[in-house]
């Protein structure tokens, strides 16, 4: 009988693979896989637990219109667990990238990368 495990990877869409980068490997710090078949030019892969994210590098035209309007975990989104939730939260103002707090009280909170791929950082 056929049974779905688990999630394997999300892949997400990135204009600008080096600005990409440094927001996943500099504020995230996840860090490269080194197996990832194809031109380095066109994406990479991070190991994030047991699951992988995958940045595809597109054009302009193939990303959706910024819609931060609204509440983002009603939005297409990747959820990641999160050991010092303050200590990213720190990382994000840092960086400039706003944060918007879960409404529920649940220490969560979303933000967006620079291609406004939605997280969801839950505090574990």
């Amino acid at each position: 009988m056929m049974k779905i495990m688990g999630i394997h990877h999300a892949s997400v869409t990135v204009r600008d693979l080096l600005v990409a980068r440094a927001f996943y490997e500099g504020i995230l710090e996840l860090k490269p896989r080194d197996d990832r078949p194809g031109n380095p030019e066109e994406g990479v892969w991070y190991q994030a637990g047991d699951e992988q994210i995958h940045l595809i590098v597109v054009n302009d035209a193939e990303l959706p219109a910024r819609a931060f309007e609204g509440y983002p975990g009603r939005k297409r989104h990747i959820a990641l667990m999160v050991r010092d939730l303050d200590a990213l939260k720190t990382r994000l103002e840092n960086a400039e990238i706003p944060v918007i707090h879960s409404r529920s009280g649940r220490p969560v909170m979303f933000c967006r990368d620079p291609d406004d791929n939605i997280f969801e950082l839950v505090g574990v």
